[in-house]
């Protein structure tokens, strides 16, 4: 399985929001669409940063806490790792778990084509050992 089946599964839904966008909109959208994260791209649609709940942790944690006034610019993350479409979910989960994040942009020439998550992984994980488990029991009673 790799990223490509991911999204087929998933949908290639991507919440965006603008890069002079404030934190309190940012938070309002990721509220409202019930994601974890949003991505912030450029003018012609190629991801330049994602903003995320972690990153909210954090500004309050740090004493940041006027997120009308407060950028996603400033506080988003710019230095991407992204996933290409033909990138196995096993490669995508140990880049994840290795770089300690939960949200991986795919991207192919330069165009952003969605955005898994590690919980959108593991459960494509999970179906795929079902399978393989119900595979097993049918080949072992026959």
């Amino acid at each position: 399985m790799n990223l490509k089946d991911v999204l087929a599964a998933k949908g290639h839904r991507v919440v965006t929001v603008s890069a002079k966008s404030s934190v309190a909109d940012a938070i309002r959208a990721m509220h409202a669409e019930e994601v974890g994260a949003v991505m912030v791209p450029d003018a012609e649609g190629c991801p330049v940063g994602i903003f995320t709940e972690r990153d909210v942790v954090r500004m309050y944690a740090g004493g940041d806490r006027d997120f009308d006034k407060l950028t996603v610019e400033a506080r988003m993350t710019c230095s991407l790792v992204v996933g290409r479409l033909a990138m196995s979910a096993d490669e995508a989960l140990g880049l994840m778990t290795e770089r300690r994040f939960r949200h991986l942009p795919v991207v192919e020439d330069g165009k952003l084509l969605g955005l898994v998550s590690i919980g959108d992984l593991v459960k494509e994980k999970l179906n795929e050992t079902a399978q393989e488990a119900q595979a097993l029991r049918a080949y072992i009673a026959s």
